[in-house]
């Protein structure tokens, strides 16, 4: 891979020191917390696939329907030479955009796994041989250097995964990311949407049990690495949408009184019968708070996606809120109506 080159900024023990610290933190918080980060072990990461394909699970098909529908709308907004994506992992569903990109000159995934970053790298330079890659191990959410590279540059952080981060992290985020950028740079976000509760819910648990093993992974992860003694079975998945809050929390709750050693701590963590652990939030959006918060980041919102049902959208922002490229809207065959592009 003559075109690859790689560039850590973790410290190989990064990773341990900061599950360390999560547990430590989390375990003795009031309530207790985790970040949903410690999720994607190997088996979360298959887990989180699986989780992808199950019926009550839509953002991933929204998303890729966009994608697949807009990447040349996106490719022309941007006219981006570089595109660089937080949080790359198996770069699957920016090939699309990679394809749409003729232009393109350097991709930047940015990713803490190495081992997905080589993958995903041999399968593009297989794919587009002109193409350059220059990885980064590294953390998204925290200030990024990113490589020399030829401009304009295009930000993509897809997924929903801003979801996962609370407002004042959402801002720090933002923030980081538009230091990233000159003028007419862009940002291209996913993010999940407020809909019916019964849909949000049924999507973080599923008939089938995957996002409640998946859930529970995370104290499988504790118990290898910091030596604990958690029973998954003492733990039951709960999925609640928080209304005030417009955001989904997962939570693990005891099933009854226990006590867990994390021996790597020396900690001992004591639960009551039904008290939980705060595992995760998604927070859904709506189009004025996304382009609310974008603004607060110096990113000027110019474009907006979603699918046909409205279910995700995708956002195109450019730094120092100048006007890029706004598209067409598309048409409806059945009503002749506006129905998946609206200019912001």
């Amino acid at each position: 891979m003559s075109d690859f080159q790689l560039t850590r900024t973790l410290d190989e023990h990064a990773a341990e020191t900061a599950l360390r610290a999560d547990v430590q933190h989390g375990l003795t918080a009031s309530p207790k917390v985790l970040p949903p980060k410690w999720f994607y072990d190997a088996r979360g990461s298959e887990l989180f696939e699986e989780i992808t394909r199950l019926p009550e699970y839509y953002p991933t098909r929204a998303e890729r329907e966009i994608l697949l529908a807009r990447a040349q709308e996106i490719a022309a907004a941007s006219g981006a030479r570089t595109l660089v994506e937080l949080g790359s992992g198996s770069s699957e569903k920016t090939r699309h955009l990679i394809e749409a990109m003729p232009a393109l000159d350097t991709y930047v995934p940015v990713d803490v796994s190495q081992s997905a970053l080589e993958g995903a790298a041999g399968v593009l330079l297989a794919e587009h041989p002109g193409l350059r890659v220059h990885a980064l191990v590294a953390d998204f959410t925290k200030a990024l250097h990113l490589p020399e590279s030829p401009g304009p540059r295009l930000v993509v952080f897809l997924g929903g995964t801003i979801g996962n981060l609370l407002p004042p992290e959402r801002a720090l985020f933002l923030a980081s990311v538009r230091a990233m950028l000159s003028p007419g740079d862009a940002l291209l976000m996913g993010t999940d949407l407020v809909k019916d509760e019964a849909v949000l819910v049924a999507a973080y648990d599923d008939a089938q049990g995957v996002t409640a093993e998946f859930n529970k992974n995370v104290l499988t992860v504790i118990n290898r690495e910091l030596d604990a003694d958690f029973h998954t079975d003492d733990f039951a998945h709960v999925a609640v949408w928080n209304r005030e809050q417009e955001w989904i929390e997962m939570r693990l709750r005891a099933r009854s009184e226990l006590m867990v050693k994390v021996r790597a701590l020396d900690l001992v963590v004591s639960f009551k019968a039904g008290e939980e652990i705060l595992t995760e939030v998604s927070a859904k959006f709506r189009q004025e708070g996304v382009r609310r918060e974008l603004a607060d980041a110096g990113l000027g919102l110019t474009q907006w996606w979603t699918d046909a049902d409205g279910r995700f959208a995708l956002s195109l922002s450019v730094a120092d809120g100048e006007v890029g490229w706004a598209g067409t809207p598309a048409r409806s065959e059945e009503t002749g109506t506006d129905s998946t592009a609206t200019a912001a």
